[in-house]
């Protein structure tokens, strides 16, 4: 059996027919491409305006500096790449580490408790975690009543649905981000994008993307200002045209990470493997997470992380405690109480999960899983 790794891209000729078709056209960084994904994203989604970027970090970034002021303090979550809090770091303001609910997402009812005890908290970054959206209602309800700004971290959401609510609509945030790494839902190889209702917020965007350049139709024709500092945060043509290709594939994507969760779902059913949730049609799953209690077995994580690896299996945490991380502690974080994201990282992990994942390889998965912990 061939090496199986957690997640993997899937490219067809297609879509290496539509970027070498860009390669050959007079554009190559930012041209016609790039708005037609745009385009192209804003219609999927709902999202009245999208703004394609270098990639997710990036996305984050920008949004932070939007959003947020020096020293606004913001609640987040452990459970995520480093890159939702670090962003809030850019803007200089600081990260306050809410504790996560059973379904690996941040606690919005602990989250309230914060906001009722502190009402300085301007913001709320949530994460998507796994493709699983937090509660659409109950974030627009703290959005509302409590008048803070609100990130949706979507980097694992494409494609996802809570309640009718499309994930990057903003129906209950001000800004969603996405991104398109290759283990994503789709991919334009490294990239992302900035989903908004408000054109406020777009066009700093807009402007934050290149350099804080600005060009009006009055100006001479070689003038423009410079009215912020910016960033080269742009992204190419020939990335964008990969993504046009690939946003065409994701509801196939999304169908096929479907039939694998059901899969896992009915294997899993009364063992020592849980999921961290069953299958509802909501998650569009760029993970699958699963929790074992690691106390009641004669073998620890790294053990079984080794043995599958001899296996030709990559499994993945997802991901460690971001407050633990040495950075953080030295700026005084990792003593939070946090007992659900404690018990999640040491039982979670997650399986293979992507489009390209056969029937005989998530077989070859869960017997081989099955094998090593018994």
């Amino acid at each position: 059996m061939n090496f199986i790794p957690y997640g993997k891209q899937s490219i067809t000729q297609e879509d290496i027919d539509t970027v070498v078709e860009t390669l050959t056209s007079s554009y190559l960084t930012t041209g016609p491409k790039v708005k037609e994904f745009e385009n192209a994203l804003s219609n999927y989604c709902g999202a009245k305006y999208v703004l394609v970027i270098s990639n997710g970090t990036a996305a984050l970034h920008l949004a932070s500096l939007v959003l947020l002021n020096k020293e606004d303090k913001v609640l987040t979550t452990p459970n995520s790449f480093l890159a939702t809090s670090n962003a809030i770091l850019y803007a200089q303001a600081k990260p306050i580490f809410i504790d996560i609910a059973k379904d690996g997402n941040i606690d919005l009812d602990l989250c309230e408790e914060e906001l009722k005890k502190d009402s300085s908290i301007k913001a709320i970054y949530v994460v998507a975690f796994s493709g699983n959206l937090v509660n659409q209602t109950k974030l627009n309800y703290l959005r509302k009543t409590y008048n803070i700004k609100i990130l949706e971290d979507n980097a694992h959401a494409v494609g996802a649905v809570y309640d009718g609510i499309k994930s990057g609509s903003c129906t209950s945030s001000d800004i969603s981000i996405f991104s398109f790494h290759p283990v994503k839902h789709l991919t334009t190889a490294e990239g992302g994008a900035i989903a908004t209702n408000s054109k406020e917020i777009y066009e700093k965007l807009l402007m934050l993307r290149s350099h804080g350049i600005m060009k009006t139709p009055d100006m001479k024709p070689w003038e423009y200002e410079m009215k912020d500092l910016g960033f080269n945060y742009r992204i190419s043509d020939i990335q964008c045209a990969l993504g046009i290709s690939q946003l065409k594939r994701l509801p196939e994507f999304i169908d096929r990470r479907f039939e694998i969760a059901k899969i896992y779902d009915k294997a899993f059913e009364n063992t020592i493997v849980k999921p961290l949730y069953t299958f509802d049609g909501k998650s569009s799953y760029h993970l699958y997470v699963v929790q074992v209690d690691f106390s009641k077995l004669n073998i620890n994580k790294e053990i079984l992380f080794n043995k599958l690896k001899e296996k030709n299996i990559g499994i993945q945490l997802h991901y460690m405690p971001i407050n633990r991380q040495p950075y953080y502690k030295s700026l005084g974080y990792g003593n939070e109480n946090i007992p659900n994201m404690d018990k999640y990282y040491k039982e979670c992990f997650s399986l293979p999960m992507y489009p390209l994942l056969s029937n005989e390889e998530q077989e070859y998965v869960i017997k081989s899983l099955f094998e090593v912990l018994r």
